[in-house]
C-alpha cells in the first residue's frame, strides 16, 4: 500500500492563516506585543504545523517535505510582511535598525517552523 503524498501547500496556508489569526488575537485583545509576541506566535504555529503533519501522516516530514512546507510558509508570510512594510513606510520612513528588527520578526516564523518540523521526538498513533 503506498503512502499518499501530503499536500504541502495546505500546511503552509494553514500556518499562514494561524499566524494572522494569532497575531490579531494576541496583539489586539491580549495586548501582548514586541518580540515576545512574535516568538510566542511563531512557536505556537510551528508546533501546530509539526503536530498536525505528524497526526495526519503518522510520521515526521521527510527532508524534502520539510523544505517544501517551510519554503511555502516563508514565502507566503514574506509577501504579507512586504505589504505590511509598504504600508508602514507610507506613514514614515524607518531607519536601517528598524528594518533589521522588522526582518528579525519575520525570520522567526520560518526559522521556528524549520526547527519544529525537523524534531523527531514524537510519535503520533
Amino acid at each position: 500500500m503506498s503512502i499518499p503524498s501530503p499536500r504541502l501547500g495546505h500546511y503552509a496556508l494553514g500556518g499562514i492563516l494561524a499566524s494572522i489569526l494569532l497575531n490579531l488575537l494576541l496583539r489586539t485583545f491580549v495586548k501582548v506585543g514586541g518580540l515576545l509576541a512574535t516568538l510566542l506566535i511563531a512557536g505556537l504555529v510551528a508546533a501546530g504545523l509539526a503536530l498536525v503533519f505528524a497526526w495526519r501522516t503518522h510520521r515526521a516530514p521527510w527532508p524534502e517535505e520539510r523544505r517544501g512546507i517551510v519554503l511555502r510558509y516563508g514565502l507566503g508570510l514574506g509577501v504579507l510582511y512586504l505589504g505590511l512594510l509598504g504600508m508602514m513606510e507610507q506613514q514614515y520612513e524607518h531607519g536601517p535598525v528598524g528594518l533589521l528588527l522588522f526582518g528579525l520578526h519575520y525570520a522567526c516564523y520560518p526559522a521556528l517552523a524549520w526547527v519544529a518540523l525537523g524534531w523527531r521526538g514524537f510519535k503520533v498513533q
